[in-house]
């Protein structure tokens, strides 16, 4: 379930816009957040900031008056993370297979006799 929040999370470029700077820049606050996104508002990212709270993609820290947002790398996170290995590293397995299938039928041909060049 909670890694069905973060997919949903992640879908919007905005949210995936603001995960990349906070992994750069480890913790800003929304005001210094909303200076690197350009594409939306202030009240925007807020927005934004919460649901990627909500669905467990970043963690939230008080200080006084003021919140400070990082990449939370224990939420549901870490199942998105595993589970998008696991799809490029099947399809990366395929790819190899198809590949070396292709080479093995590629050699058979060229060793047929009668064969013509095209």
């Amino acid at each position: 379930m909670a890694a069905d929040l973060a997919y949903d999370a992640l879908a919007d470029p905005v949210r995936r816009e603001i995960l990349s700077v906070l992994a750069e820049r480890d913790e800003l606050s929304a005001g210094e957040l909303s200076s690197y996104i350009r594409r939306v508002g202030r009240t925007a990212v807020s927005s934004h900031l919460r649901v990627l709270r909500t669905a467990g993609l970043i963690a939230e820290r008080r200080t006084g008056r003021f919140r400070y947002y990082s990449v939370d790398p224990t939420g549901p996170v870490q199942d998105v993370i595993r589970e998008l290995q696991e799809l490029f590293q099947g399809s990366l397995d395929a790819a190899k297979v198809a590949v070396e299938n292709g080479a093995t039928a590629v050699a058979v041909d060229r060793e047929r006799p009668g064969r013509r060049a095209m």
